[in-house]
């Protein structure tokens, strides 16, 4: 059974790692520097794209649903911060990093129902719109992060 036939859980789950794949993606083939460069007034770029994903990762399962504190999980206050480069950051370290979070992120969901609910800014949120949410948002970044890419690649 595919994700286009599975049932809810399994379609939600597939889905999620569908925008996974394609925020991942974003880095295939670039150099260091592309990956870093910035086409945007905002601190958007490749590199900092898949971090804010790990970010987003981070602040929802590890912190949200798992229960930790942000300084335990080791993610910033702000969202802006999630996309603040240093030197240390590097496309194979922030590609380890994701896939580390996101193993994690599995592992967490996965012991809860999807009618279980967590606490969010707004009120209660479900892991059921927790996937939904996430979907959107790293289909979103996805899309920005495919028009950088074609610039950048288009530049040479």
């Amino acid at each position: 059974m595919g994700i286009h036939t599975a049932g809810e859980r399994a379609v939600l789950e597939g889905l999620v790692d569908v925008q996974r794949r394609e925020i991942v993606g974003l880095l295939e083939g670039l150099t260091e520097e592309q990956a870093r460069r910035r086409l945007v007034p905002s601190l958007t770029t490749l590199l900092g794209l898949v971090t804010h994903a790990t970010f987003v990762e981070k602040v929802w399962f590890h912190h949200r649903v798992q229960g930790l504190s942000r300084v335990e999980v080791g993610i910033p206050e702000t969202v802006e911060e999630s996309f603040v480069l240093t030197g240390e950051h590097t496309v194979a370290s922030v590609l380890e990093a994701h896939a580390a979070a996101c193993e994690r992120s599995r592992v967490i969901a996965a012991e809860h129902d999807l009618d279980e609910q967590f606490p969010w800014h707004h009120g209660s949120v479900s892991l059921r719109f927790l996937y939904g949410h996430l979907i959107a948002e790293l289909a979103r970044h996805a899309g920005h992060g495919d028009i950088l890419r074609e610039q950048i690649l288009a530049e040479g």
